[in-house]
């Protein structure tokens, strides 16, 4: 007589089959998560002098330019009569109105020559006048009949004599008179004193240099750019530059104009730039260098040593997720001076690139940022505007 196996039992079997099953399986992909650790790469350790981020920014383009700065306007007062010195009443350095006294001349000379031709014109004035009565007297007696015709001439004559020598006088006192006031030396405009090359007691000549005043509200920026990157500057074009006086600091101004001849040892043609100088921050004679803004433009932008121009299309190296991934890119801007370049395609901005030696890790190999050596700490190559 055959014995039936109870139901307990057959579920107690099944339960053991799946537990065994369940196992097994656990096994066999803690073998297979083994295998693929076993066969995946190490990681490669970078260090950030060898990573960039790509950041959103404007970049420009446009020929570089260098040269020196000078004052908007500069005059060089000069001594209009000779003599000695009398006294200085301003020293370098001091801002100035327009007409003040900046030195005096002794004017004993031109006074007493003043004070002659003064004499002179009223001894003239009072010949044409009474020149003037006797030709008056001389034409009334004419029509009466009383004098003869040449009399009445002669009168005329006279009166005429006595007119140029009273305009000969007037013109002595004039030329008396300036050259008197030539003797006080005057600022031609507002402005500050850059020079002083007279003291009191010195004797001078006309024509001898005295004060050199300069307008410091506006300066010029007088540069140089490459005949070959002339056609990307025009007139009104602005033109930003920095100073070596101020480091760290960029100033700004816009081409007033070209000149249209080209230096024929260095190729080089001139630009006058006009620089607004409110501030009286600016002086003359510093050495500038800059760029005329040809183009201007907003776009992702990163160092040119982050894209792999090698191949038949640029890419770029970026690293996400702990892993090297190969972006095909386009270069739009290129912005030699600062070596930076906007890009566009799969990007964002925040992307990290991989540039220098970094560029021939394969793409798909995990990779690690490391700390950067001794010798590139100071170094890391970054975006800057």
């Amino acid at each position: 007589m055959t014995r039936r196996a109870s139901p307990h039992v057959g579920r107690g079997l099944a339960a053991v089959v799946a537990l065994a099953g369940l196992a097994a399986l656990g096994a066999c992909k803690q073998e297979e998560a083994a295998a693929n650790a076993a066969e995946r790469p190490a990681p490669v350790t970078v260090g950030v002098e060898n990573v960039v981020v790509l950041v959103e920014d404007t970049i420009e383009t446009g020929p570089a330019v260098s040269g020196t700065l000078a004052p908007g306007r500069e005059a060089q007062v000069r001594a209009e009569a000779g003599g000695s010195v009398l006294r200085v009443n301003v020293d370098a350095g001091e801002r100035v109105p327009a007409g003040a006294l900046l030195a005096q001349i002794e004017q004993k000379a031109t006074g007493d020559a003043v004070l002659s031709a003064r004499t002179a014109v009223a001894a003239a004035q009072s010949a044409y006048d009474l020149a003037e009565r006797e030709a008056e007297r001389a034409t009334t007696l004419l029509a009466a009949g009383a004098v003869a015709e040449r009399e009445a001439e002669a009168a005329r004559r006279s009166l005429d004599g006595a007119r140029s020598q009273l305009a000969n006088a007037r013109a002595q006192l004039a030329a008396a008179q300036q050259q008197l006031s030539g003797t006080r030396a005057r600022a031609p405009f507002g402005g500050v004193v850059s020079a002083r090359h007279v003291s009191a007691g010195d004797v001078v000549a006309p024509g001898t240099a005295l004060f050199t005043v300069v307008d410091p509200a506006s300066m010029r920026y007088e540069a140089s750019v490459p005949a070959e990157q002339l056609a990307q500057v025009r007139v009104g074009a602005p033109v930003r530059f920095t100073v070596n006086g101020y480091p760290g600091r960029d100033f700004e101004g816009r081409v007033t104009r070209v000149n249209p001849v080209a230096d024929p040892s260095t190729r080089q043609v001139r630009l006058l730039v006009s620089v607004a100088n409110e501030g009286g921050q600016l002086v003359g004679g510093l050495f500038a260098e800059g760029r005329v803004a040809a183009e201007r433009r907003a776009a992702l932008v990163a160092p040119a040593s982050a894209v792999d121009e090698r191949g038949v299309a640029p890419s770029v190296y970026r690293v996400r997720r702990g892993v090297v991934e190969r972006v095909p890119v386009e270069i739009g801007l290129r912005d030699a001076q600062n070596d930076r370049v906007a890009l566009s395609g799969a990007l964002a901005a925040g992307d990290t690139l991989l540039t220098g030696a970094a560029q021939g890790i394969t793409a798909g190999t995990p990779i690690r940022i490391g700390q950067p050596s001794d010798s590139t700490r100071r170094a890391r190559p970054v975006a800057r505007n």
